[in-house]
């Protein structure tokens, strides 16, 4: 494989249009909506790669599939910790409307429970379009095509790397849970993965793919009758472009920053057979230089596994990450051993994504930090 085919293969947008599955808003056509337009011919594609340029590209993008995704890491006044994920994606299909769907989840370290709730809606009224960046309310749909009027709706703004997040769901044991968070960009430089931001998937498609670590985030948490001021860093992932499904098995990513400055995201694409064809890296390091990490310059070993009750599926549950040209020995371990969302009604996949513990060493000196993992793959997506 060249550099550019290994990427990283993010949920939905290389699982988001999974053909055998049937029902859920994004992972088929729309045929349940009671008219369709008028179809109309495509407008010219731009020529591909071409340089990413922010705060201008933050924003949407006319093609088959993207998404805004934030992870991060929290902790109230009376040192409770916590992990957090927001999610907005958009489909494009031909003459179809846009489809979105959202998810949302809040860890609760402290606690040792995990609550997720999701939404899809159809149509382009969730992009509000404003000057520049994005500005996204996703309200969700009771019936296809038609939003929930008296749906607060969930809502991602932002440009430039300084974002205003804002959403509130209720989990399977009808917890009520939510998060009101402004992330400021800092003063880390953007990752733009693969040395340009372009990850070319050859005969799949390609996409652009840039990532904003550690933003300092500040606001609440809702965690039933509890509001909760927080403190923390946020990473935020950007990616699009015009691609549908890349690998057969499913993918294994790692968001890590530890104390020393570092950020190193890290991707494992598995074929159908079980194997690892693609697997790269991006490091930040503590002075900001920003690098590709090859396939032979880091191992992931597997440590433990967990199984979910919910679904069956058994998922890698520890790990052991060496990058021996940086001294680096990383050890992360879920914080909570049950993060699986089933979104299946949104997404049509079951994934697993959480924080873990870092224990850490450069050259043999004791290093912390955070991490988040994301496993998908491992579960029927229908």
């Amino acid at each position: 494989m060249s550099r550019r085919h290994r990427s990283r293969a993010p949920l939905v947008a290389l699982a988001l249009l999974v053909t055998g599955c049937t029902g859920p808003m994004l992972a088929n056509p729309v045929p349940s909506l009671p008219v369709l337009p008028t179809p109309t011919a495509s407008p010219a594609r731009p020529v591909d790669p071409r340089p990413v340029v922010l705060p201008r590209d933050d924003g949407p993008h006319d093609r088959l599939t993207e998404w805004w995704y934030d992870t991060g890491h929290l902790v109230a006044e009376d040192g409770r910790s916590f992990g957090f994920e927001l999610v907005v994606f958009r489909a494009e299909r031909g003459s179809f409307p846009v489809a979105w769907a959202s998810h949302l989840a809040i860890t609760d370290e402290s606690g040792g429970r995990f609550l997720y709730d999701q939404r899809a809606q159809v149509g382009a009224a969730v992009d509000r379009v404003p000057e520049e960046g994005f500005d996204l309310a996703i309200t969700g749909d009771v019936t296809p095509g038609v939003p929930d009027p008296a749906a607060v709706p969930w809502t991602m703004r932002g440009a430039g790397g300084t974002d205003r997040l804002d959403a509130v769901g209720v989990a399977a044991d009808g917890t009520r849970f939510g998060l009101a968070l402004t992330v400021a960009g800092g003063d880390r430089p953007v990752l733009l993965h693969d040395h340009d931001g372009y990850v070319d998937f050859g005969p799949a498609g390609g996409s652009y793919y840039y990532s904003r670590t550690r933003m300092p985030t500040h606001g609440t948490i809702t965690l039933g009758d509890e509001v909760l001021p927080v403190t923390g860093q946020t990473w935020f992932d950007h990616q699009w472009g015009d691609f549908i499904a890349v690998g057969a098995g499913g993918w294994d990513w790692f968001a890590i920053g530890l104390d020393d400055g570092t950020d190193l995201t890290l991707s494992l694409v598995r074929d159908a057979e079980g194997g690892y064809p693609l697997a790269y890296g991006t490091l930040a390091t503590p002075d900001g230089d920003v690098r590709r990490i090859p396939t032979e310059a880091f191992g992931v070993e597997v440590l433990d596994h967990w199984t979910s009750a919910a679904t069956g599926a058994t998922y890698p549950a520890r790990w052991r990450i060496t990058l021996p040209d940086e001294g680096l020995v990383i050890e992360l371990t879920p914080t909570v051993a049950d993060q699986e969302l089933d979104t299946r009604s949104t997404t049509g996949v079951i994934y697993w994504e959480g924080s873990q513990h870092v224990r850490a060493t450069r050259d043999g000196v004791a290093l912390g930090g955070t991490a988040y993992v994301e496993l998908t793959g491992y579960a029927p997506c229908c």
